[in-house]
């Protein structure tokens, strides 16, 4: 071979492998972000080219596919539908031809399309039979009892969120939020469904009922945030009984400051003993632990209670507030609920479920499992041990002081008889600038059964902008609405 041919097979040599190393490249490196890609429109075919499967609460689909009208214009054959969609959309979340997905929905997708790699095996052998790719199922911990509870009971109030748990396991029982949306009414890709999604968002609705307040909302706790207090209190050795008498002055000025702290109205709450200063709510004696305690302490309690962390149920939770590096009167603030301190409704209900488990805090879920089509179980939840915020003595201790609260404090109206006792805190916690806006009305509970076992933890806050101010209070507005999804859950156990 002469010379100038040599070089050409060379230069056509080194052509030959550099097809073969980008050809390997594309298939093997790169095929998973270009299979990704949001531009990539077979993957949005594939996503709706099947029924999708089902999420499931109590054994029923609360989702269902159906074709898409088309005329033609359309690529994508099935759409996603809802049952009951608003009351469920905190939950679900949205599975859009147009806008993607979000929550459960976007993050089981592989499991509800059919693509997941656990089901191959499957997909392969109804491949060569000839029958359609199907999606699995995702089975829920959610109570339809109680999230319907849940949701009736904040209709009407404004704005607000509930969260139940299952204290001894940490499954999710309820997840409401309201106002809320129905994700059938953008399901599709035609004119009407960015009509509904455009009317949906923040900046064209005030209300933003996207906003899944039940993880995503942080709001101050006001005095459901006492029991964190008392608990820190408690683990710190500061008291060591309901019946103690706390070293409590009234009037009593914060450190470094010439500011009173001030009490609701006149309480009796000088010196008051642990017991009494949560059935009444004594403010004072409340900030002064936190300042007698410390920064350090309660900020160590509190997070041991998940604050300062987002959490993922699998769906994410913003973090709740307890901040570093407050001086005296600022850790007294944060102590009763109020200055940075903020928590979603998730956050509450985890701190009052680790009170009623005897301490022992276990990490919130609410994907049971997920199935194959025909049922089979891919993957299970098992309960995990999130930590262990306060002794088993601590928090029986802190349960009695909760249900005396219920019995004859501040949250008589979540009283439900029947052998079952609850225990509760209420919270009015103030908000906006100068304590301008109206105060979100909390409350905290859980109920225990004859034979001391807790089956439920709820939290619930309202923002009622339509109720007069002197009328807010978390043993007005919120202990109604968690007593109805306590009483569900009981129900469901009997």
């Amino acid at each position: 071979m002469n010379k100038p041919l040599r070089r050409i097979a060379i230069f056509c040599g080194f052509l030959v492998l550099a097809l073969l190393v980008r050809d390997n490249w594309l298939q093997y490196v790169k095929a998973d972000s270009l299979k990704n890609d949001e531009h990539n429109r077979r993957v949005t075919i594939d996503r709706y080219s099947t029924p999708r499967g089902d999420i499931l609460v109590g054994g029923d689909p609360i989702t269902g596919s159906t074709e898409t009208k088309s005329n033609g214009l359309n690529d994508l054959k099935y759409k996603r539908t809802y049952k009951d969609g608003p009351m469920w959309a905190p939950v679900t979340g949205y599975a859009s031809q147009a806008f993607d997905a979000s929550q459960l929905e976007k993050i089981d997708d592989k499991i509800l399309t059919g693509n997941d790699d656990r089901l191959f095996f499957r997909n392969t052998l109804d491949m060569v039979t000839g029958k359609p790719k199907q999606g699995g199922n995702v089975v829920t911990t959610l109570n339809p009892a109680a999230q319907k509870a849940a949701f009736d009971g904040l209709k009407g109030r404004g704005k607000g969120a509930v969260v139940a748990l299952e204290p001894s396991t940490g499954k999710i029982l309820a997840l409401a939020s309201y106002p809320s949306y129905d994700p059938s009414s953008f399901a599709g890709n035609t004119n009407a469904d960015a009509d509904a999604w455009n009317k949906l968002q923040k900046q064209n609705d005030p209300n933003d009922p996207m906003l899944n307040r039940a993880l995503r909302q942080t709001y101050p706790p006001g005095s459901t945030f006492k029991v964190v207090t008392a608990a820190a209190a408690l683990e710190n050795g500061l008291y060591t009984s309901a019946e103690q008498h706390t070293k409590s002055p009234l009037p009593w000025t914060m450190p470094g400051t010439n500011t009173e702290l001030k009490n609701e109205g006149n309480l009796p709450c000088e010196n008051a003993t642990m017991r009494e200063a949560l059935r009444v709510s004594c403010n004072t004696v409340f900030g002064k632990i936190g300042a007698d305690l410390g920064n350090d302490k309660m900020l160590e309690e509190a997070e041991k209670f998940g604050f300062n962390k987002e959490q993922f149920t699998p769906v994410r939770s913003n973090a709740s507030v307890f901040s570093k590096d407050m001086n005296k009167s600022q850790t007294a603030m944060s102590s009763i609920g109020q200055f940075n301190t903020a928590a979603t409704p998730l956050q509450m209900a985890m701190v009052v479920s680790a009170i009623a488990n005897d301490g022992k805090l276990m990490k919130p879920y609410m994907v049971d499992k997920l199935q194959s089509p025909n049922l089979d179980t891919l993957e299970q939840t098992d309960p995990e041990e999130m930590s262990r915020p306060l002794s088993e003595k601590n928090a029986q201790i802190l349960q009695s002081m909760m249900e005396t609260v219920v019995k004859d404090g501040t949250g008589k109206n979540a009283q439900m008889g029947n052998g079952v006792t609850v225990g509760g805190k209420t919270g009015t916690a103030q908000h906006g600038v100068n304590n301008a806006g109206k105060p979100y009305a909390w409350f905290i509970s859980y109920a225990k059964m004859s034979d001391g076992s807790s089956p439920v933890a709820v939290a619930a806050v309202v923002e009622d902008e339509n109720a007069n101010r002197g009328d807010i209070s978390g043993g007005g507005l919120a202990a109604p609405i968690a007593k109805s999804v306590m009483q569900a859950v009981v129900n469901s156990r009997q």
